[in-house]
């Protein structure tokens, strides 16, 4: 017999287990498809290097990891101040070098006093850099081609470079893209490269 009355005790809500296992899989689902899509994205259009030596110090150091963007240069060109890694002569044995763009083609480029010039002026560049101590090659004028570029290393007197005769010139052809951002053992030093 059921009593009449107040009663004071508390009904219990059936939980429909099904309903919420589907709503956590649908949360999780829509958290890490933006994640998955995006390492599938970086994976295919960059790839992971290591930067071999200390020419771009402090912004990138010897053994760093680093992802190279390689789509972007095909549907754009590079900019003086990209940080670029190409093959030198565009040997497919050596390793990827890494290296700030200062000339573009069809301009002039020399190294006097210590200090870059492009046609004639002196290059204004945003950072703080060594005054160049040997400008190899660009001791006189280099004339870039239609598809080649100038590059240099940061770290301007410990760089191996344009400046020097087995390098020269970069052509477009051996430029395999552009530094993305670069990686660390630390979380907290990963950052895009500028």
């Amino acid at each position: 017999m059921k009593r009449r009355g107040l009663d004071f005790r508390r009904k219990r809500k059936k939980t429909n287990h099904a309903k919420v296992i589907k709503e956590l899989s649908t949360w999780a689902f829509w958290i890490f498809l933006p994640i998955f899509a995006a390492i599938a994205i970086m994976y295919a259009f960059g790839f992971r290097t290591n930067v071999i030596g200390n020419a771009m110090e402090p912004g990138l150091f010897a053994n760093q990891q680093i992802m190279i963007n390689r789509l972007i240069y095909q549907i754009s060109e590079p900019k003086r101040g990209d940080v670029i890694a190409f093959l030198p002569n565009g040997n497919e044995n050596s390793h990827y070098y890494v290296k700030r763009v200062i000339g573009m083609p069809g301009e002039k480029v020399r190294i006097s006093d210590g200090y870059i010039y492009i046609n004639d002026e002196r290059l204004s560049e945003k950072g703080t850099y060594d005054k160049i101590a040997d400008p190899g090659i660009a001791e006189t004028d280099v004339e870039l081609g239609k598809d080649e570029y100038f590059v240099l290393g940061d770290n301007r007197n410990f760089s191996e470079d344009s400046r020097s005769g087995n390098i020269g010139a970069i052509k477009s052809s051996f430029i395999i893209g552009k530094v993305w951002f670069k990686l660390s053992d630390r979380l907290e030093n990963m950052g895009f490269v500028k």
